[in-house]
């Protein structure tokens, strides 16, 4: 029994980085079943299904940090260490794979993306690439070829920021909407911003729905307009329900199969795209009730390749008695995880939707978009505690996150464990850093976000404001803060590897620009918050997040060493494999 423990030991040991302490309310549960088992007449040496060995493994857990091998049983790691320690564990019925010495680690988790969207994005336009607003038009004008008329073409990813030639007469930088329109003309389009946070319809959508020179924007949320009143086609937060509402309609108009294998088919797309960037875990930053139904019956039927866990979209008031069907956790064999509430306090800085103490240094008549009352958050906090749910808020301006930890501040207890979080955390007043620490707020960061809005994140704060509170992750870090990364997508590209290389640059690709680099992560912190930091993140850290006995086997195999590479040789490197449960899930072979 005593061996049994001494190789096991690891397993009941909670990571300890320099900011995660060591909590017996964690280990002792574990201990006790772990040692339920050695006294029972389990097996004490169980037989490994995979062996891994001949790799450069980075653990991501301070009692083993590196390895060669690693072996697998079933969905679970049985143990880490050397290739002679491993191979004495196979029997014939083991398989051995040489990794060549290649590197790998803990799967990529990423941090907050919105799964269904980015399925989506993959079935309609996908704008990200895009440079300009005559390509954009251009690839609509394409669709719209071998589309039904009156069907609606649905788009997203364009940014007006990052186009490199102008699109001709401007409001707030946001073209007119006249060569979409020309574009589709028998066709509604919808044209989602790459923040999410605003759309640009054509004429057609607007005609179905009823916008005119009288038509009021909901409060939080503007229809832009020009100097003559009239609507330039762009819609940003609440007033893009405006559009929405014909838009949902239409779609509506499908029958309930029709929705699921629509759907269904995102979901594929999605775990493809994943799978094939060594992500193995995706936390999901909102989806509806409808959307959390189709995961749990898609998980426990198997048709989730990789693991999801799941924020509740911003339920209503009268929605909050559901709230008690939750948490679900471990469904589908550990492959959904609805323990989470999503609610959004503000807007994005590209379409002046954060919510700033101050006015845009750009745009002095405006201070941002609140689009959630401060009362309705505090409300859902409220019932997130009522039913042991995590809280997640966006919020992206400095006016924002204050009230968002007011609001946490007011709804918790010092000596609660609640790990609520603020998602994105972008810009933040210097003296409401050190509360995140304080009160055990994670400060959900995507670190692709701050390279790519570098070019005009002065222009929207003015330079102090940007150097010392925007992405502040090294003053959040040194403060005492729990970070959780990713990449916000289809906002951005969901693969981890230029997040990582932001995380620890803080440049951009594509110049020479470099964003503040006292506020950057070292490499290790870079790999930690797309791992074990992510796992801490949703109270997932006892199984995923490092390379350890107990721990569930979702590995990554790559070309390049993370740890110790060059920064460009991030973005060279290549997924090799990816391994979620033991199985591997994508081969470059």
């Amino acid at each position: 029994m005593n061996q049994w423990i001494d190789r096991y030991l690891p397993a009941i040991h909670h990571y300890r980085t320099q900011r995660m302490t060591h909590s017996l309310r964690t280990f002792l549960p574990l201990f006790s079943t772990l040692l339920f088992f050695a006294c029972s007449n389990q097996p004490k040496t169980p037989v490994p299904d995979l062996v891994l060995f001949n790799g450069n493994f980075f653990t991501a857990d301070s009692l083993r940090p590196q390895a060669t091998a690693v072996a697998i049983g079933g969905d679970r790691i049985l143990a880490v260490g050397t290739d002679d320690e491993m191979k004495k564990l196979a029997k014939p019925s083991t398989t051995l794979v040489d990794l060549e010495g290649a590197f790998a680690m803990p799967g990529f988790i990423e941090g907050h993306g919105h799964f269904s969207s980015l399925g989506r994005s993959l079935l309609n336009l996908n704008l990200l690439n895009t440079k300009s607003w005559q390509e954009i038009t251009e690839l609509v004008a394409e669709k719209a070829q071998t589309a039904q008329a009156g069907d609606w073409l649905e788009g997203r990813g364009w940014h007006q920021e990052k186009w490199t030639t102008s699109p001709g007469t401007t409001v707030n930088g946001y073209p007119y909407h006249d060569a979409l329109s020309a574009a589709a003309p028998n066709n509604p389009v919808v044209l989602y911003h790459a923040s999410g946070h605003g759309l640009i319809a054509n004429e057609r959508a607007m005609q179905l729905a009823g916008i005119s020179r009288e038509t009021s924007a909901p409060v939080g949320g503007r229809i832009v307009r020009d100097a003559k009143g009239n609507a330039v086609g762009v819609f940003e937060e609440n007033a893009m329900d405006l559009i929405e509402k014909p838009f949902s309609e239409w779609k509506n108009r499908r029958s309930e199969a029709e929705k699921v294998a629509a759907f269904e088919k995102a979901i594929q797309l999605a775990s493809e795209e994943c799978l094939a960037r060594g992500i193995t875990s995706f936390q999901d930053a909102g989806s509806d009730f409808w959307e959390i139904g189709q995961y749990r019956r898609m998980a426990e039927a198997s048709q989730l390749p990789l693991r999801l866990w799941a924020m509740i979209s911003q339920p209503k008031p009268s929605d909050f008695a559901k709230l008690a069907d939750f948490p679900q956790i471990g469904l589908g064999q550990g492959h959904l995880t609805v323990r989470a509430v999503k609610a959004y306090l503000d807007g994005a800085l590209g379409s002046y939707g954060a919510w700033l103490l101050a006015p845009y240094a750009d745009n002095p008549a405006l201070t941002g978009q609140n689009v959630t009352p401060v009362d309705s958050i505090a409300a859902l906090a409220a019932a997130c505690k009522k039913y042991g749910l995590q809280c997640c808020v966006h919020a992206i301006g400095d006016r924002a996150n204050r009230e968002v930890l007011n609001i946490f501040e007011a709804n918790t207890t010092p000596d609660g464990d609640y790990r609520w979080r603020i998602e994105h955390s972008q810009h933040i007043d210097p003296q409401d850093i050190p509360r995140f620490g304080q009160l055990g707020v994670i400060a959900s960061v995507q670190a692709i976000h701050c390279t790519s809005d570098a070019p005009f994140v002065v222009k929207r704060l003015g330079t102090e404001r940007a150097r010392s509170g925007a992405y502040a992750w090294r003053s959040l870090l040194d403060s005492g803060a729990h970070l959780a990364n990713g990449t916000d997508a289809p906002v951005e590209d969901v693969n981890p590897l230029p997040c990582l290389y932001a995380t620890a640059t803080r440049k951009r690709t594509d110049s020479d620009m470099e964003f503040f680099p006292a506020q950057k992560m070292t490499r290790e912190e870079a790999l930690l918050s797309y791992t074990l930091w992510n796992a801490y993140a949703a109270f997932e850290e006892k199984e995923k997040g490092s390379l350890a006995a107990g721990k569930y086997a979702d590995i990554v195999v790559l070309s390049k060493d993370l740890l110790r590479c060059s920064p460009e040789e991030i973005l060279q490197a290549k997924v090799l494999r990816t391994i979620v449960g033991g199985k591997t899930r994508y081969s470059a072979r």
